[in-house]
């Protein structure tokens, strides 16, 4: 900072230091007030790329085939089969009472399905025989055969191969106004991407995002009380039945409250952990108070500004909080121990000329330690992943915020006091921190060959990091979020949505008619050109991406009671099938793939995908015409096929038929659920061979084959983060040079000030290499906040070795000035902010766990570097050093 502007500063904040106390009390009342609108959410965003391409089509289409709300309710009885008419009854009593729930809209367990092998069904008695588990005289035995190894559309899906284990789906009605809101936001958002909103469209934009935000905090508060309902249900029914609870609001729900109790616990822990920790170094109230002070000032504002502008903390910025108290503290024990030590310097000099002094010290490093890791956050924003980037820009703000607060606290608090006595006596600190000048001195070499060896070993580490993680990991063991999907992967199918869609070719077969064999298609048509899957597509391919996710597939009330009872309808009676049929039978009559030799090739893609590991339940119209076949004792003919068509109900046809194939016929859905907690499970791989496999071993056309769903969607982002990673990492590196080049003015210096901060943060990466802990969501900011921060005391060091040096010009007699004054501050800094992010370790969100401890570790590296490879590079090349 220029002279004059330092003279600014000093007329305008040390002149009058009761009006900027006025002024921070009137900003935290403000702030304190916009607070209560501060909000959380914990929407799936945080698990897709930003302006993916994927993403796009998928909502796309989600918003013309968007399922329900629902919860899965696993039960296993504890004390009888499940096969039993006593557990049989007690899941029903559990159904009902369930079904009394807020907003429920049904409830769906294997008591509502028809058996149709139990005993076996034939096709002309579908209508008038309809039973379920509910009937007394089913004969259960036959049912768990069913159940379990006969009927596909139910085995690992309604129940577990081993019997033992049932799930209810719980539906709530559609909250159609979120959507409309969702939709008029997202498609605002598009036109803004593609800029073509002028400034009305900017205010509708704006208006939008406002209402949407608005609503969605609304329905997340409702859901929270309506899956409080749900538990408390349960809860009376555990005494006879293990329960667990999934479903994308339970987790949604649960992650907030994950945050909640992240923000008290950092919040809290990190707070009684800085008072002990400044009582503990500086022993007087005054240095206890005053940057507590400054750290509450700066988290008020921070939080009042997120209210006030409606900017809601997910859980990878859920430790803001405890970020901004460790950084503010950082600065004010950098001002508090330059403050001491020109008292003690200077006994008798008034408290006015100490705190223009500090200022005038501490300033220039000061805004440069804050620019600097402001650049580490803000290299977030090119992440590509929307938490990320709000995270980023959080605490770049956050940052500011911290630095005005501090320059305006700091002093105006101070001011009224009197500068006391300096501190005498004993000081183990600097004798700590002179121990560490000493072994450089002695063992400068040997320090240097060790780097060298540690970012060697760094560098191989970093080259076997990998990306794949498994979502369940992200939540701890206890958690019934992790139990929730591990029971539901175990024993009913896996958790993970894939759907694959295949399209018909462009040039298609001749279309069967009733008086064509089924041999008529040989499949080798699949070979031809295809077009444009998704061109004025009015199909539904996704109409739900998991099949607990549309309605109950078997309405409550009787399938067949809007078909007219008839007689058998395979009867050969001459007549055209379709002579008064209805518009769902004249669509599959026309349909591409419904037909008995496509629907054959369906069934063997099928059969494929159900045989990889990594796959659980699996469904698609070839399923239910694997029902079909079995019912019929062998393959249909077409015409049976085409009757079938004809009298199936209107309600099933929109279960088994329509989520599966697109209204034209053109396009069919394989609905596939994975199994995520498969610790062999690597999702690009997956996908990569379904891809290789459905081209190369079925004769389908790289057109007509499309892979969409949540499964895509997250591998999208997982392998988005090598290439975060490079890019913030080179952002941070480029940006720091820079800056470090404008505060020092020589290469040489700026290039050995980086190496602290490379080597904590490669050595970083390196150790999550080797021990084979992947990058995510959070780990992937690790190394560029780490640099940010780690550079902060370097910035210090060189700054003070700048004002030193010149006294003697004895380089290591300037290493040990140095380590005695500055590197004590070093210290107290790096081992605050070391226990700060540690205490995140407390989390209940894996992620979050792995970023404190893993950050703690970079700072501890980085502060022994600046103690001892910094000095030991600064005394070995001996750049040229020009005073700040």
């Amino acid at each position: 900072m220029t002279h004059r502007l330092f003279n600014a500063y000093c007329r305008a904040v040390l002149a009058h230091p009761i009006f900027w106390l006025v002024i921070l009390a009137l900003v935290c009342t403000f702030a304190g007030w916009q607070a209560r609108h501060f909000q959380i959410d914990a929407s799936t965003d945080s698990l897709v790329l930003e302006n993916d391409s994927d993403l796009e089509y998928y909502r796309k289409v989600s918003r013309q085939y968007g399922g329900s709300d629902f919860l899965v309710i696993t039960y296993t009885p504890t004390d009888t089969p499940l096969f039993q008419r006593q557990t049989l009854e007690h899941l029903q009593a559990l159904q009902q009472d369930l079904k009394a729930v807020s907003r429920v809209k049904s409830v769906y367990s294997m008591l509502d399905v028809p058996l149709l092998f139990s005993p076996k069904v034939e096709f002309s008695e579908l209508a008038n025989n309809y039973r379920t588990l509910t009937d007394s005289d089913v004969d259960l035995q036959l049912a768990q055969q069913e159940f379990t190894n006969v009927n596909p559309l139910y085995e690992d899906l309604l129940v577990s191969d081993d019997a033992g284990t049932t799930a209810l789906l719980v539906t709530f009605e559609r909250d159609q106004k979120y959507f409309d809101l969702l939709y008029a936001r997202n498609d605002l958002r598009e036109q803004q991407r593609k800029d073509e909103l002028d400034a009305d469209g900017l205010l509708q934009l704006e208006q939008a995002n406002q209402a949407f935000s608005q609503y969605n905090s609304e329905r997340q508060t409702r859901t929270a009380d309506e899956i409080q309902q749900v538990r408390d249900v349960m809860d009376k029914y555990r005494d006879q039945a293990d329960l667990f609870l999934g479903g994308m609001p339970m987790i949604t729900t649960d992650v907030v409250s994950f945050i909640r109790a992240d923000l008290k616990v950092f919040g809290v822990g990190v707070l009684l952990f800085l008072i002990l920790a400044l009582f503990v170094i500086f022993r007087r109230p005054r240095w206890v108070v005053v940057p507590l002070v400054c750290c509450a000032i700066t988290v008020t504002a921070v939080t009042g500004w997120l209210g006030f502008m409606d900017w809601k903390v997910s859980v990878i910025s859920s430790n803001y909080i405890s970020l901004l108290l460790i950084i503010t503290m950082s600065i004010t024990i950098h001002l508090t121990v330059r403050f001491r030590e020109l008292h003690e310097e200077n006994p008798e000099a008034s408290q006015r000329w100490l705190i223009k002094e500090t200022a005038a010290h501490m300033m220039r490093p000061s805004i440069y330690m804050i620019l600097t890791t402001m650049v580490g956050f803000s290299s977030l924003v090119i992440s590509g992943i929307r938490p990320v980037i709000d995270f980023g820009w959080m605490m770049t703000l956050g940052l500011g915020i911290a630095l005005l607060v501090c320059f305006l606290a700091f002093p105006a608090l101070l001011a009224p006091l009197s500068p006391g006595k300096p501190r005498v006596g004993k000081d183990i600190s600097r004798q700590l921190t002179l121990a560490f000048a000493n072994f450089t001195e002695r063992h400068r070499p040997t320090l240097l060959l060790v780097a060298m060896v540690v970012v060697g070993g760094s560098l191989w580490g970093i080259s076997k990091l990998t990306v794949e993680n498994r979502f369940i990991d992200y939540f701890q063991e206890d958690t019934e979020i992790y139990k929730g999907m591990v029971q539901i992967d175990r024993k009913l199918g896996g958790t993970t949505p894939l759907d694959i869609i295949i399209d018909a070719p462009k040039l298609e077969a001749p279309v069967l008619t009733t008086d064509q064999p089924s041999e008529g298609w040989d499949g080798e048509s699949l070979d031809g050109a295809v077009s444009d899957p998704f061109a004025d597509d009015g199909g539904d391919p996704f109409a739900s991406s998991d099949p607990f996710e549309s309605e109950d597939p078997f309405a409550d009330s009787d399938p067949f009671a809007d078909a007219a009872p008839v007689e058998d309808p395979f009867a050969e009676d001459g007549g055209d099938p379709f002579a008064d049929t209805s518009s769902q039978a004249q669509s599959l009559k026309d349909a591409y793939w419904f037909t008995p030799a496509r629907l054959a090739k369906l069934v063997e893609i099928q059969n494929y995908v159900e045989s990889l590991p990594e796959t659980g339940k699996v469904l698609s119209l070839a399923t239910t015409y694997e029902v079909a076949e079995k019912l019929n004792d062998g393959p249909l003919e077409y015409i049976q096929l085409m009757l079938l068509a004809k009298f199936i109900p209107e309600d099933l046809h929109k279960q088994l038929v329509k989520p599966y194939l697109s209204d034209d016929g053109n396009q069919v859905r394989i609905s596939v659920r994975v199994i995520d907690s498969d610790k062999n499970l690597n999702r690009n791989e997956l996908l990569a061979k379904i891809r290789h496999d459905l081209q190369n071993n079925f004769g389908l056309e790289p057109e007509q084959v499309r892979l969409t769903g949540a499964m895509v969607l997250y591998n999208n982002m997982l392998q988005s983060l090598f290439d975060s990673q490079i890019k913030t990492l080179g952002y941070v590196f480029a940006a720091i040079l820079f800056m470090l080049l404008i505060l020092f003015r020589s290469l040489p210096v700026a290039l050995i000030s980086m190496v602290p901060s490379l080597v904590s943060a490669a050595l970083v990466l390196g150790l999550m290499g080797w021990i084979g802990l992947p990058l995510d969501l959070m780990t992937i900011t690790i190394t560029a906040i780490s640099i940010g921060i780690a550079v902060d005391d370097t910035i210090h060091y060189i700054h003070r070795f700048h004002e030193e040096l010149p006294n003697d010009n004895d380089y290591v007699a300037t290493m040990k000035r140095c380590h005695g004054s500055i590197g004590k501050a070093m210290y107290y800094t790096s081992l605050t902010i070391i226990a700060g992010f540690s205490i995140l370790a407390l989390s209940s969100f894996n992620p979050t766990v792995y970023f404190g401890l893993l950050t703690g570790l970079a700072m501890l590296v980085a502060l022994l570097s600046n103690l001892t490879l910094l000095p030991a590079l600064l005394i070995t090349v001996k750049p040229k050093l020009r005073a700040g």
